[in-house]
This record gives structure tokens, sequence and C-alpha cells, in this order.
């Protein structure tokens, strides 16, 4: 299961408020209590055999938006509360100023995405397989992935990955996915 983190250390923060501050780690809170309760929910129904009901694949949809609700404001609020000031010979300067000119290019395109209409996130991200930076909009965190979590084992399950072969065999198509599941590559993802 899944603990809140004690995130109060952040009051007292300039430029937000205690009453703010407090709102935000209460609606986190909520992120990591329904994140447990899925995992409960969906748990029991594997285990009545319910695995392949509607409520199953809705709350397994649903997870996506909590875990991830739960993620990204851990990430958020354990990067607030330092001074601001970015160490000018750290590596993450000399990559900031690689990938965009300077730091300061980085920093006005990361604004520039955050003040776009709508509702998300901004986040920069580091490319795992080429190392590169960006700022990218997530605009809901639902969208299925998991943040701050390696995939280690994935399955295409979009109709192009079994229907030639299994038609509407689904079931299957995963059969066969699994007898050709290479494990090696998966354990060298941990």
């Amino acid at each position: 299961m899944y603990e809140a983190k004690d995130y109060s250390s952040l009051l007292g923060m300039p430029g937000f408020s205690d009453t703010l501050l407090k709102n935000h780690f209460t609606l986190y809170q909520g992120y990591v209590t329904n994140t447990n309760k899925l995992l409960e929910l969906l748990s029991e129904l594997a285990k009545a055999g319910k695995g392949s009901s509607p409520e199953f694949a809705e709350l397994k949809r649903r997870f996506g938006w909590e875990f991830n609700g739960m993620r990204l404001h851990e990430y958020y609020f354990e990067n607030l509360g330092g001074s601001g000031q970015l160490n000018p010979s750290s590596p993450l300067t000399q990559k900031l100023v690689k990938e965009f000119g300077s730091v300061q290019n980085w920093e006005v395109d990361f604004k520039a995405v955050g003040a776009m209409r709508g509702i998300g996130w901004v986040i920069l991200y580091q490319d795992d397989l080429t190392g590169r930076l960006f700022n990218a909009w997530i605009n809901e965190h639902d969208v299925g992935h998991l943040s701050g979590c390696r995939p280690l084992l994935i399955m295409d399950v979009f109709e192009h990955a079994f229907m030639i072969d299994y038609g509407l065999k689904r079931a299957d198509y995963i059969q066969a996915f699994f007898k050709n599941i290479k494990w090696e590559a998966v354990e060298k993802r941990l």
C-alpha cells in the first residue's frame, strides 16, 4: 500500500500560502487513498474471477488517473522548497545549455509551455534512450502511463497486433505472447 508523504516542511514557503498548500496536500492525499482503494478492488475482482468484467476494466482505466495524480504530485512537491538557483556548473545546467542554447532559453520555453491555455502539467523530460531533454505539456495525467515507472514488459493489444493471425480471439494472442516473452530483456529493464 502507498502512504501519503508529509510535505508540511513546505509550509511558510514564499509565494505559496499555507491555505493553498494544505488544500493541495489534501488533494494529493486523496490520490494516494484512491490508488490504494483501486488496488484493493482490482485484487478482489481478480481473485473472484472477474478480471474480464466491465467493472474491472473501468477500475483498471481509472487506476492510471489516481496513480499518476499521486506520483506527479510527489514529484511536484519534492521539487519545491529550494532557493530557485540552479548551480551554474551542475550536469543539469550543462545539459540545458546543450539542448536549449542557454538556461535562460530553456526557462523561456518552460514558462511558455506553462502559460498555454488549458489544465495539465509541464514537465522537463529526459529521454532515457538518447539523454535529450525537452519540455512537454501533459493535459491530463491519466493517459495510461505511470509517471516515474520504467516499462518492463509491454504487450500491444491494439487490433493490429493480433487480428491478422487471431481474428477476434485476443485470448489466444495473449497466450501466444506469453509463450514468446524474452525474459532476459525484461530483467535488464528492472
